[in-house]
């Protein structure tokens, strides 16, 4: 297995940079059910937020390319149920994928609720308006 991180998924998804984005495609290319790659939770939310932030794209295009992610056999994503079930939240609208998996995990752990101060975070049944 061998870990990717964050400037590789971007330029893989987004394709936008034509020396780099050929490199992370040789490099996803390169991969296979017996030899994957590894996306951490932190890459994850960090793809999201990069999505979100430079690329200006919507909750519910963040959690499609996501879930490509997700689809492929080639790559291991950590919590990769948590990490569904916030892509289904963020695709219905209800949050961003961030923040739905931020409730998910703590769902895991036991967590009664999360507490926060956002809204729309709070339209999520883990969470809880502080």
């Amino acid at each position: 297995m061998i870990g990717l991180d964050t400037n590789i998924i971007v330029r893989y998804l987004a394709q936008d940079d034509p020396v780099q984005s050929r490199k992370a495609d040789a490099c996803i290319g390169q991969l296979s059910e017996t030899r994957p790659g590894f996306l951490s939770l932190v890459v994850v939310a960090e793809t999201a937020w990069v999505l979100k932030s430079v690329y200006r794209l919507s909750d519910a295009a963040i959690a499609m390319a996501v879930e490509r992610l997700l689809q492929a056999s080639e790559l291991v994503v950590q919590n990769e149920q948590q990490v569904f079930y916030a892509i289904a939240m963020a695709k219905q609208g209800e949050a961003s994928l961030a923040d739905a998996l931020i409730g998910a995990l703590g769902s895991q752990v036991g967590c009664d609720h999360t507490l926060t101060f956002d809204r729309k975070a709070a339209r999520l049944p883990e969470f809880e308006l502080l």
